[in-house]
């Protein structure tokens, strides 16, 4: 994964909240969050599965290298945005700099469904903590992993679930998974701006349940998002990512069959697959809901609650 060279980047969509002991004041209300992967809890309301969607570095390193200077920040150090406004001006700097891709995936991101939306969609953060976090959605800790919570419109992400997922999980990791959880959970705030989540009774669970509708579809607009990466342009009418290769996609669809419901069952879990459980789907089903996102680059070709065939 490359990007377009000397191109400015906002660091505005970003906020990390990590030098505050992990809180996130000011949020109020209660929703239910909606994340990636796993078992883990946020607040009491709240079903999230150990939120295995992420990745590591770039080239196949280590993830916990795969944020770089933000991953290695620890709790109670403080890095605020203009820290990263000065570390990460252009796509100059995501090509040198791991952080700063992260920066430019979310910019992407939030380009292409403003464009694809139109006045629809409304832009939001990503919001960086580390040990716990205070969300409009209740508290949250590292074992949550990423996550978006309807209340406060936020994305939520402890930088250390990267290195959970390539050390628990086993996955490739690389920059372009990186980008993968972000477009996935971005995919979570364009359903809440629709109304989609609301097609969905909370702790509804199996295996064509409304929850898995749900996260399969964010899978698929994820990889809509991906398809367009290349071309999509920012305020000054550049894409800001100039390739995504086939090991790339390959990468993110090694991610995707290590995060399904079954995969975690058998292999993390007790070894008993129980699809009444099921919240986000089978391996298969995510690779094939972000294959097809990324095939069709249409958004409406993700009509997940519309099918009876999931995959």
């Amino acid at each position: 994964m490359r990007y377009n060279e000397g191109i400015d980047l906002d660091t505005s969509d970003v906020q990390d909240a990590r030098g505050g002991g992990g809180g996130f004041g000011g949020l109020g209300g209660r929703g239910i969050a909606v994340g990636g992967g796993g078992l883990g809890l946020v607040g009491l309301v709240v079903v999230v599965l150990l939120q295995v969607l992420g990745g590591g570095g770039g080239g196949g390193s280590g993830a916990g290298a795969g944020l770089g200077q933000l991953g290695q920040l620890g709790q109670g150090q403080t890095a605020d945005n203009s820290q990263l406004a000065q570390h990460c001006r252009t796509t100059s700097d995501a090509n040198t700099s791991v952080d700063c891709a992260v920066v430019a995936d979310i910019d992407s991101i939030q380009d292409y469904w403003t464009q694809t939306l139109g006045s629809r969609y409304q832009r939001t953060q990503t919001v960086f903590f580390s040990g716990s976090a205070q969300t409009g959605c209740g508290a949250a800790s590292s074992g949550t992993g990423p996550f978006y919570c309807p209340a406060d419109k936020l994305v939520y992400i402890d930088l250390s679930f990267f290195q959970e997922l390539h050390d628990k999980f086993g996955a490739e990791g690389g920059l372009f998974v990186d980008a993968y959880v972000i477009a996935h959970e971005y995919g979570h705030h364009v359903q809440d701006l629709l109304g989609t989540n609301q097609r969905v009774t909370p702790g509804d669970t199996g295996p064509a349940s409304g929850s898995v509708r749900l996260e399969l579809q964010a899978d698929c607009y994820a990889g809509a998002w991906a398809d367009h990466a290349e071309t999509v342009p920012d305020q000054s009418g550049r894409p800001l990512i100039a390739e995504i290769s086939q090991d790339d996609v390959d990468r993110a669809l090694d991610a995707a069959s290590r995060i399904g419901d079954d995969f975690i069952q058998r292999n993390l879990g007790g070894g008993r697959v129980d699809q009444n459980s099921f919240t986000h789907g089978t391996s298969q089903q995510r690779q094939k809901w972000f294959t097809t996102g990324y095939r069709s680059g249409d958004p409406g070709q993700c009509d997940t609650f519309g099918t009876n065939d999931l995959g």
